[in-house]
Formats: C-alpha cells, sequence, structure tokens
C-alpha cells in the first residue's frame, strides 16, 4: 500500500454510492451521502434507471475531450462522474419492440432511460413476429465490452405501435399477472352460490329487505350495497352494510386464493382493469347485481338520529339488490327527490317491490330517494364528527381518460367528492371501523389499514413558506411541527379559495406518510380513527377477504388451516401494501400515457396552469385537467434562475422574477411526446 511522505499508510478511501436516475437524453444523475453528481452518458457503464450504482468523480477537465453537449448535459455546475460498477440491479426484465435481425431478435428498450438493446438468439423464439412488443428476461447485463442478452419471457402485444400497446408496455413494466392459472380457473368455474346450503348453515335471509348499489357508471363488479330502515320502536336507523362474501369461495391455500394472494389488488387502468379474482367470481357470482340472490357479510349498524352508533350486528346473509344506481344517478335524485331517477336506474329497478318499512307497494323510486337523502343527511352528521376528532379531509380532483371501442382518447372527465360519493365513503369507513373494532376487542388476529401521523420535520419544513401568509399566526408553528390535525384543518381552511391555496393543500399532502397494512392496530391519523381495517373490497383487494376470513372464524369457529393464514399476515401485510403501491403507480401511469395522447392534438394552445413542482432545472405545471409536464428553466428566460429549495421556488437573477410552487401562470403547450408519456410548456407570450 502507498504511503506518504511521513510514512503513514493512506487509507483507501470509500467511492461514493446511489441510485442513478436516467433521463431520456442519456445522461443521469446520482444522489449521495457526498451530494449529486452528474453522469455524462458514455460514463454510465452499462448501468440502467434505478440501478445503485458506485462512481468514481470525474478530474477536472476529464469530460472535455471528446465529449458533446449532451455529455456535458448539467448546466448547474454539479460535479461529473462515472460508473465504477453495479452494486445491486434494479431491473431483471425489460419491455420493448422486437425486432428481427438474424441470427438474433434484438429487443428495443420502450423505457428512453434503458439505453441498452438486448439481443436474444432468433432461433430460441422463432414464433415472435418483427415488431411484437414483448418482455424479456435479461441473462447477461451490458458492459463496456458487451452487450446485453437474454430471453423472450412473453409476448404483451403482436405489434407495438397498437392503439391498446402502450397500456400492454405498462403491464409488462410492472409484472402485473394477466392470465390466472388453470385451478384458478376451475376452482371459480366449480363455485355455486347453493342458497338452501347458505341457510342451512345460518346465514340470514335478508332477500326482502330492500337493498341497493351505487357505483361508478362504468363499474363491472359490485362489491358493496346498502340499506337503511327506521325502526320506531327503537327509534333507531338500521344502515346495512352488505358485502360480496368472497371468502366463501376463496378459502385459504386454493389455487384462486394463491393467484389472488399473488395478485394481491385488482389494478384499474385506463383502458381495462387487471382483476385479482376471474371474472366468474368478481364479475358474476360474487357481484351483488340487482335482481339475483347472493352471498353477502352484512354489518347491521344502528345510529341514532345525530348519526352516532348506538351498536352493531355481524353476520353472513343471503340478499337480493333491488336497484343499481350510479353516482350521477345518485345525485340527480338527491338533488331532485324522488323524479331525478334516471332511465338506467328506473330499469334496474323495475318489479322490484319494497318491503314493509318503506310502506310496502311504493314504486321502486321512491323506495330510494327517501333512502338516499336519509343516508346522505347521516353520512354528512358522520362526517362533521369525524372533523371535530380531527380527520383531515384534502379536497382532491380525479381525472379519467374517457376511450372509444379502439382504445383511443376522446375526453378526459373530472371527478370530485359529491353527495353520492361522500354516503358511500361515510358508510364503509363506519363499516371498516365496526369490524376492525370488533376483532380488536376479541382480541382476534387482523390486518388492520394503518395511517401514522406525519412526520414532524416534514411538516417543520414547510414553516418558511406559510410564514408569508398573513393567517399562518406563531402559535400554528409548534402544533404543525407537533402533527396536530385541527392546526391543519384550520391551515386548509385559512388558504381555501386564497391565491395560495393549491400551494398549501399541494405542500401538506405531500408532508402525509402513505397509509399501509400492518398486522397490529396503530390507529388511522387521516380518519381521526383509532382502529381500521379494510372490510368492504373483497372483490379486488386481499386484505379484505383476510378480514372477511377472520370476522367468519370469529362469528363462528376457527377454519382448519386458520393457523397457517395467522402466521402469514405480517408477509400478507407487507406484500399487499406494496402491490398496492405497484397498482397505483400503474394506473397512473396509464392515465397520464392517455393524457399525452389525447393532448398531443393541442400541441401550440394556451392553457391556464398552476405550478406543481419547482426543481432547479424547471417548473412542473399542472393543467385543468390534471396533465402535468415540464417547463424548463431555459423556457423562462436568459436570466440565471436561483432554486430556493426552502421556499419552493425560481427567482431570476436580473429581472427578480419569481416562480413557486401553487402558482398560477399562462403556458404553451409545446410538446406531447406519447413515447415517454411527458409533456413540455413555455411561458405563453413574450417574456
Amino acid at each position: 500500500m502507498a504511503r506518504n511522505r511521513r510514512g503513514a499508510r493512506r487509507r483507501p478511501k470509500a467511492n461514493p454510492r446511489g441510485v442513478v436516475s436516467v433521463s431520456a437524453g442519456g445522461f443521469g444523475f446520482v444522489q449521495t451521502a457526498e451530494g449529486e453528481y452528474f453522469i455524462p452518458a458514455s460514463s454510465l457503464g452499462g448501468a440502467f434507471d434505478g440501478d445503485l450504482v458506485e462512481i468514481a468523480p470525474l478530474r477536472s477537465g476529464a469530460r472535455k475531450k471528446g465529449r458533446s453537449a449532451a455529455d456535458e448535459g448539467d448546466m448547474s455546475g454539479r460535479p461529473a462522474a462515472r460508473v465504477l460498477s453495479v452494486v445491486d440491479r434494479a431491473h431483471d426484465t425489460v419491455v420493448g419492440r422486437y425486432e428481427v435481425a438474424e441470427p438474433f431478435g434484438v429487443v428495443v428498450p420502450a423505457d428512453p432511460r434503458i439505453p441498452y438493446d438486448v439481443f436474444t438468439m432468433r432461433a430460441e423464439s422463432p414464433e415472435v413476429p418483427d415488431g411484437a412488443l414483448v418482455r424479456v428476461r435479461i441473462a447477461q447485463f451490458p458492459t463496456r465490452r458487451s452487450a446485453a442478452t437474454g430471453f423472450v419471457e412473453e409476448v404483451l402485444a403482436e405489434t407495438s405501435d397498437a392503439p391498446r400497446a402502450g397500456i400492454d408496455l405498462i403491464i409488462g413494466r410492472h409484472k402485473l399477472e394477466t392470465v390466472f392459472s388453470e385451478g384458478a380457473l376451475a376452482d371459480a368455474a366449480a363455485a355455486v352460490l347453493d342458497e338452501e346450503g347458505a341457510l342451512a348453515a345460518g346465514y340470514r335471509d335478508l332477500r326482502s329487505r330492500f337493498v341497493f348499489t351505487i357505483d361508478p357508471a362504468d363499474a363491472k363488479d359490485f362489491d358493496d350495497a346498502l340499506s337503511l330502515d327506521f325502526l320506531e320502536e327503537e327509534g333507531l336507523w338500521r344502515l346495512g352494510v352488505h358485502i360480496a362474501d368472497v371468502s366463501h369461495y376463496v378459502p385459504w391455500n386454493s389455487s384462486v386464493d394463491l393467484d389472488a394472494r399473488r395478485r394481491a389488488t385488482s389494478v384499474y387502468l385506463a383502458d381495462r382493469v387487471v382483476p385479482m379474482l376471474p371474472p366468474a367470481l368478481s364479475d358474476e357470482l360474487c357481484s351483488l347485481a340487482p335482481g339475483v340472490d347472493r352471498r353477502s357479510m352484512t354489518a347491521d349498524l344502528f345510529l341514532n338520529d345525530e348519526g352516532e352508533l348506538v351498536r352493531f350486528k355481524l353476520y353472513p346473509a343471503l340478499i337480493r339488490s333491488k336497484a343499481r344506481l350510479s353516482y350521477g344517478e345518485a345525485d340527480a335524485m338527491l338533488l331532485n327527490g324522488r323524479g331525478g331517477l334516471a332511465a338506467g336506474a328506473g330499469g334496474a329497478a323495475n318489479g322490484a317491490g319494497d318491503d314493509a318499512a318503506a310502506g310496502g307497494d311504493a314504486a321502486a323510486g321512491g323506495a330510494i330517494a327517501w333512502r338516499l337523502a336519509e343516508c346522505s343527511r347521516l353520512a354528512k352528521l358522520r362526517e362533521a364528527a369525524r372533523a371535530r376528532a380531527g380527520g383531515v379531509d384534502f379536497a382532491t380532483t380525479e381525472a379519467k381518460v374517457a376511450l372509444d371501442a379502439e382504445g383511443r382518447p376522446v375526453d378526459i372527465v373530472l371527478r370530485k367528492k359529491t353527495d353520492a360519493t361522500r354516503l358511500i365513503e361515510e358508510a364503509m369507513i363506519l363499516a371498516n371501523e365496526t369490524v376492525a373494532g370488533f376483532l380488536e376487542a376479541k382480541r382476534f388476529p387482523c390486518i388492520y389499514r394503518v395511517h401514522e401521523a406525519p412526520a414532524s420535520d416534514a411538516l417543520g419544513s414547510l414553516i418558511p413558506v406559510f410564514q408569508e401568509f398573513d393567517w399562518f399566526a406563531r402559535p400554528m408553528e409548534a402544533r404543525l411541527v407537533a402533527g396536530d390535525p385541527k392546526v391543519i384543518q384550520e391551515i386548509l381552511a385559512a388558504s381555501a379559495g386564497r391565491s395560495e391555496g393549491e400551494l398549501v393543500s399541494s405542500l401538506l399532502l405531500r408532508a402525509m406518510k402513505r397509509a399501509v397494512y400492518r398486522p397490529e392496530n396503530l390507529g388511522h391519523y387521516g380518519l381521526a380513527s383509532e382502529v381500521y381495517c379494510h372490510f368492504t373490497s373483497p372483490i379486488r383487494r386481499y386484505p379484505d377477504l383476510v378480514v372477511h376470513r377472520m370476522l367468519r372464524a370469529a362469528l363462528a369457529r376457527r377454519p382448519e388451516k386458520f393457523d397457517q393464514e395467522v402466521a402469514a399476515l405480517p408477509w400478507i401485510a407487507e406484500h399487499s401494501s406494496d402491490m398496492e403501491r405497484v397498482a397505483d403507480e400503474a394506473a397512473r401511469q396509464s392515465q397520464e400515457l392517455k393524457m399525452v395522447e389525447y393532448l398531443s392534438a393541442f400541441v401550440g394552445q394556451l392553457f391556464s396552469a398552476v405550478v406543481s413542482g419547482v426543481a432547479s432545472y424547471g417548473l412542473y405545471v399542472r393543467l385543468e385537467c390534471t396533465a402535468e409536464g415540464l417547463l424548463p428553466v431555459r423556457a423562462l428566460g436568459d436570466e440565471y434562475f436561483f432554486f430556493d429549495a426552502a421556499r419552493y421556488q425560481l427567482a431570476g437573477d436580473e429581472t427578480g422574477a419569481t416562480y413557486r410552487l401553487g402558482q398560477r401562470i399562462a403556458v404553451m403547450l409545446k410538446s406531447a411526446d406519447v413515447a415517454t408519456s411527458s409533456l413540455e410548456f413555455a411561458l405563453a407570450g413574450p417574456r
């Protein structure tokens, strides 16, 4: 080992490590403990986007000779480095376009952040057509001297330029399972309702009760239904929450259970649903469609006129839905009374009688109308009580791209909370709380839905921004850092309707932690709930299915393999949390892709936008339709812009022009790149 002039041995210096983030331009960045480094495209050393890498800083001037402007890439003065080695790979498969080049089949990655083609032997998969969209498993990663090699694992689409190929790409990239095992399909096909068997096993017969569903207009599976009656003798409202009895058809460790457990959730993409259960169950036998008998797990919630829960009953039942409403139809009825029943809802309710509590032979529309009105009234009381307890509710807008029959986008539809969605949400929240509390009181195993309080440093970092507004008083600071939900409510209320309202709401929402599944109860911060679980969607969420099994065991007896399932709860909770994140990311990417496709027809047009993100390299802006894109710093003007990370703003050093998070600006759509699902904007008008 080398010695210095004094004879002491020099300790070998550890090289920086970090995750490389590769841009579509081919260069990358690595955030390390020593700071952020710029990686020229020629110095990636076979690293893919997301890989954990070890890097070595380049000597001053080392990237000048023979380097292109793209190699320089970084304009903010970050030091340059090269990748020495890949410590941990983020990808073992790649999705891309298959090109025949005998004797090879070359897979060109669809993700521009992976700048390496993968070579396969054509003879190993001669049936794959030229131009197909495939997933290839990497056998050997690229080096400075050799190309990446692999083998075709799955053909996702026969052609990579079909209207639905973009979604196929997202499915392949996230490794979503789209084919059920033969055993799972056989289990689902063999399942039968067996009404007589259900009644003999102790199911209560609720088929005469007026039960109805409210779902999105395009919903295919209906896993929750409601009923409401007033019990005059007790002076209480009986709110029935009826959930599809999926656990009856999906026993632990069956083939259909193993498939569902791996998937953990249904995935709702822009043009399709990737279901957790085979359609024979999700769309048919477990779906609470109108006019057919179905097994349910029922929660009867007895409320006083102030919306307070007095008592409850949990049990399995046979139900028959009397009507199916969309949210739009339910909102119309709430607004207009019984006259608001749309033709579709009337058709669903045709021939549906009412029970004695609702007046015997009353028309279906009237039977639904007063129930909707009372459910909505009770829901508002429940919502207000939750707010008083510290529940935090962010006003958000959901966007969904409307597609034609070929999968091409034709419109972007915005969805906001309405009285009908609140009605369902509050009923489901109360049922979830009730089941979780019941299982905890009986000291029975459960998978809880846990939402921890936000970290104090995340909330504290918002204080410098909030201090600029006159409504933010000094006493709020300590309460905010402590995570007091009441002060978060106060801040949201104070900023609502003001120019900074979107900024404040956005910052607080980003400071919140993500809700996860846990086998132990840690409460739910956002709902101000001491104990909470997911019980109401077992068709599409595996933790709900587990909760149903636990509830059934608590109400009756423990099944033979009960202890096996209990032992697996920690893994199930962690896996379900992970798969939920994957599903959310895939769903978000699918909507973004179709939004970019739709907006590609509007390049050159002007829009009003809100700054949704600020970075040293530019602004992220969000349109009214929720589509987001980048406005590069170079498009702000020729002056230098300072990035103030603490205040989320860019400021020009000559003009003093500032751009900050939440600011509304006029922009022009400069480009819409469908291949990368990205939008680029410029400022509207002269700068």
